[in-house]
């Protein structure tokens, strides 16, 4: 079956196609990790679901798994409805008030800098790495004002 063919099928299907352009994975890189996340989940089935009643109740679960339970290392290992809530500036800071006493508390086991507390303000896919050592700086009194 040629592309032509295939489209007109999904059409007579009422299947919406992708406005993805053609060979070109990355389209819409925030979608496309979502479905990794997906796909690399353990509960993820093994086989085709019964029914597409089956399909929707197992979306909807690891969509709530997504929301209320996973730790989002992109926005600082905060639940994505606690940040869509605004609860997470208030979570961050009590994280790094949690990491400064254990460090004061036991020096010996901090050999560097406690993780990043800052709140994200910007969520990239695959944000650039930040070198500059003034950037560092205001990072670190950024910080110091927020505990």
């Amino acid at each position: 079956m040629n592309g032509a063919t295939m489209l007109a099928t999904l059409q007579a299907l009422g299947v919406v196609p992708s406005f993805s352009r053609p060979s070109v994975s990355n389209d819409n890189p925030f979608s496309e990790s979502l479905f990794k996340t997906l796909k690399y989940r353990p509960a993820y089935p093994r086989t085709a679901f019964a029914n597409l009643l089956a399909a929707r109740q197992w979306v909807g679960g690891f969509v709530h798994w997504y929301n209320h339970e996973h730790r989002h290392s992109a926005i600082q290992f905060v639940m994505p409805a606690q940040r869509y809530a605004g609860l997470d500036e208030a979570l961050l800071r009590n994280r790094n008030a949690v990491y400064q006493a254990a460090r004061a508390a036991h020096p010996e086991r901090w050999s560097g800098d406690t993780r990043n507390s800052w709140p994200v303000t910007i969520v990239h896919l695959n944000p650039e790495k930040t070198t500059s050592s003034a950037a560092k700086v205001e990072e670190d009194v950024l910080l110091k004002k927020a505990a």
